[in-house]
């Protein structure tokens, strides 16, 4: 998806939830444009088309007028906590980047058929103001001539691409959950997310991450992949769709045909996959065929030429070969193909931004995700079908697909979400509970020199935490150095910590060898630790001073292969608190470990050279 940097607003008040009558009319009003589709409820598993009502959404799509068509088959970012009242720097972004003030007056100028929300956008400050703001983007688009509710969709993964933070329950990432090796976990992870993104009004997220991470030095997948064994990762993204299937959010896996073997990050430029057919095949294919046989409701498109699969060399969001060929004919796949964000280099460096939303329609895709110029791009739709490049026929196809998900979801019988609803399933103590179990089982111990590990507070009291302190993914936990210190503390240790950061420098190593003297251990913090990174002379310099270093990988598990003079070294795969609290857990030997390598560690000096294999996973004598 396409970043941007977050921006510090005060917390709103929430806006007022639309009052019982008016929330009954507009859900009267919904039900009727629906011609009483109702559709099953949301948590039912993945059903043939209904003829009858097929029968019933095309009357609605027929009563839609080309405006509105083309509308729907865009879904739109959109500045401000409130549909309708906004802060004025969001008010000023909205007119600056998409030429309306609020997500009311994008609804109701532009028709689109969906949201999605950020939280660098303001969209998820709190889970009253996110249900309030879903509750007012559905007033909008109940509001059209033809009433349709919308889609609110985000990229909720968890580990480290999370929108919605606490109090909301932040449940373990994929490669965590790879390491957990338990369906069951990752299918009760999906359902606990799932309910509780329902419950504030999003249906469509964007998870679960079905690339196989077959390439350590992919630099924008990495621990947001289950693992680099196509069997395995098939798995458990099967088990998180009917996790997100039972809590009633249409989950979606991404990115097709897969892009976990590449060395390029497709939100600056345009990776190539090498993959022969054959390769594809064996490697990136299983676990997408796994997601629709598991009744996948979207799935998300990838910025990336595969030319054994597309000898044209466009983007698989612009091939027809591969979105329509492989995807649709081969793979059998009728449900909805939404592309990743439009505003990635990726898919713009071959195109202009006006041919691209009709090249990825022309190809196979329904859904047209956060294009930058959106009036450009909607433009340009409505312009290839009055010029003739699109059928109106064609927009209906996608529509009718788009339609039957949202009847699916139950949005045409319910759109709206309420505060005790919040309440009752956001943040439980029930649902962190889990999420702290889940987690437990995650936390891989990859080196135990001599049985160093568990510490106890008794011969290790003294404990000096530094490392990196990446900004969390949500917003809302963290630092890790200081989360990791209060862990330690409430178990009987004497912790403090010391942020570092991702490349110290040589006054902050300093810092930290000073702050070490009189230590126990110390504990550090690593992240994505590269050949050059002076992260590695921060943990020699520690190793040095003879104090007892302890290593935790916050980030991708890969950095113990560029370390050394550690006694021990954990891999926790991302910086949210409850994995950190999990590995905190572990050292103190309150939790024993659980966790095996979902993904081989190659040597830094040799990649044909396996230090620690799949399945490689330490733990502590009973």
């Amino acid at each position: 998806m396409h970043h941007r940097a977050p921006a510090s607003s005060p917390s709103p008040s929430p806006a007022p939830a639309p009052s019982p009558s008016r929330r009954t009319l507009l859900t009267v009003t919904a039900a009727a444009a629906a011609a009483a589709v109702t559709g099953a409820t949301a948590p039912v598993a993945h059903a043939a088309h209904s003829e009858t009502t097929d029968k019933k959404l095309r009357k609605i799509i027929d009563r839609m007028s080309l405006e509105e068509k083309v509308g729907q088959l865009f879904v739109m970012r959109v500045y401000g906590h409130s549909a309708t009242a906004p802060d004025q720097a969001d008010i000023d972004a909205n007119l600056s980047e998409i030429g309306v003030r609020t997500a009311a007056e994008l609804v109701e100028r532009y028709h689109v058929g969906g949201v999605i929300y950020f939280a660098w956008a303001h969209n998820t400050r709190d889970p009253h103001q996110i249900a309030e703001l879903s509750n007012g983007i559905q007033q909008a688009a109940l509001a059209q001539p033809t009433p349709i509710p919308a889609l609110i969709s985000t990229d909720q993964e968890h580990g480290i691409v999370c929108r919605v933070g606490e109090p909301a329950t932040l449940v373990p990432g994929a490669m965590a959950l790879g390491a957990g090796r338990s369906l069951a976990d990752a299918r009760k992870a999906a359902q606990i997310a799932g309910t509780e993104l329902a419950a504030v009004g999003i249906r469509q997220n964007y998870a679960p991450v079905a690339d196989v991470n077959v390439n350590p030095a992919n630099p924008v997948i990495g621990v947001r992949s289950f693992g680099s064994d196509p069997r395995a990762v098939a798995g458990l993204v099967a088990a998180q769709v009917k996790g997100y299937q039972r809590a009633g959010v249409a989950a979606t896996s991404k990115h097709f045909p897969g892009h976990g073997d590449t060395a390029v990050d497709s939100h600056h430029g345009l990776p190539t996959i090498s993959h022969t057919r054959a390769q594809w095949t064996e490697l990136d294919a299983p676990p997408f065929e796994s997601a629709i046989d598991a009744g996948i409701d979207s799935i998300m498109t990838a910025h990336i030429v595969v030319p054994a699969l597309d000898p044209s060399e466009d983007p698989a969001t612009l091939s027809e070969p591969i979105l329509t060929g492989i995807l649709r004919r081969q793979l059998g796949y009728d449900g909805v193909v939404v592309t990743d964000s439009l505003g990635m280099e990726g898919v713009r460096t071959k195109y202009g931004d006006e041919r691209v939303p009709v090249l990825a329609l022309k190809a196979g895709v329904d859904q047209l995700l956060n294009p930058p110029k959106l009036d450009i791009a909607w433009n340009a739709v409505l312009a290839a079908v009055r010029d003739g490049e699109l059928t109106e026929a064609r927009l209906d196809e996608s529509i009718l697909r788009i339609l039957r998900l949202k009847t699916k979801l139950g949005l045409f019988r319910q759109p709206y979400v309420t505060r005790a609803g919040v309440d009752r399933v956001v943040g439980t103590a029930a649902h962190l509970a889990q999420a702290d179990r889940i987690a437990e089982a995650t936390t891989t111990l990859l080196l135990n020199e001599d049985g160093f590990l568990p510490l106890s507070p008794a011969a290790h009291g003294r404990v000096l935490v530094v490392g990196a302190d990446p900004a969390s993914p949500s917003g809302t936990t963290g630092p890790p150095t200081t989360t990791l210190a209060s862990a330690l503390t409430e178990l009987g240790f004497t912790a403090t910590a010391l942020s570092t950061g991702i490349t110290p420098t040589a006054a902050r190593i300093e810092e930290a060898v000073a702050a070490a003297a009189g230590q126990d251990v110390v504990v550090v913090g690593t992240y994505n630790v590269t050949a050059a990174s002076p992260q590695r002379t921060l943990v020699a310099r520690l190793v040095a001073s003879g104090v007892p270093v302890v290593t935790i990988a916050i980030r991708n598990p890969y950095d113990i292969a560029r370390l050394g003079g550690q006694r021990a070294t954990l891999a926790a795969y991302s910086w949210t608190d409850v994995e950190l609290r999990a590995a905190a857990r572990v050292l103190a030997g309150h939790a024993r470990p659980k966790g095996r390598l979902p993904v081989p560690v190659q040597s830094a000096d040799d990649p044909t050279k396996v230090l620690y294999p799949v399945g490689h996973g330490l733990s502590y004598p009973r």
